[in-house]
């Protein structure tokens, strides 16, 4: 059975279409006033050497203009799936009904007989349309 290659490329991208929509992301962006200074997707973003600074008393912290931002894109987390007895009874029998039709459609052709298979034509000499001029219109 040959597959084209558009039907292929159909499959390739829905299964694609899937694995990106159950994807979840977390990105992290790490910014030193209003400037962006790292980017982390699948790791932790560096921070500036100078997060946290200590004044002359131990016990006084003052906190630096850093900032982290991160932003979470959820994917699909339940996919559900549905059983052949999730269904109604008459929903069931209509699937059954359907199913049987279809399979049923396609006969295997490899056992039918062909009547004409070794008639050869005749060799034709002349073109007798053409001869008695008679077209069809």
């Amino acid at each position: 059975m040959k597959i084209s290659n558009t039907h292929k490329i159909f499959s390739i991208a829905l299964s694609f279409l899937v694995l990106f929509s159950t994807l979840s992301l977390t990105i992290e962006k790490h910014f030193c006033g209003d400037t962006l200074i790292d980017v982390a997707i699948f790791s932790e973003s560096e921070k500036c050497s100078d997060d946290i600074s200590y004044s002359d008393n131990d016990s006084i912290m003052e906190k630096s203009c850093c900032k982290d931002e991160i932003d979470v894109i959820e994917g699909l987390s339940n996919v559900t799936l549905n059983s052949f007895e999730d269904l109604d009874l008459i929903q069931q029998y209509l699937l059954f009904a359907y199913s049987y039709s279809y399979i049923n459609l396609f006969e295997d052709l490899s056992n039918s007989i062909v009547p004409h298979k070794d008639y050869s034509p005749p060799i034709l000499i002349k073109d007798l349309q053409v001869l008695d001029e008679t077209y069809l219109i």
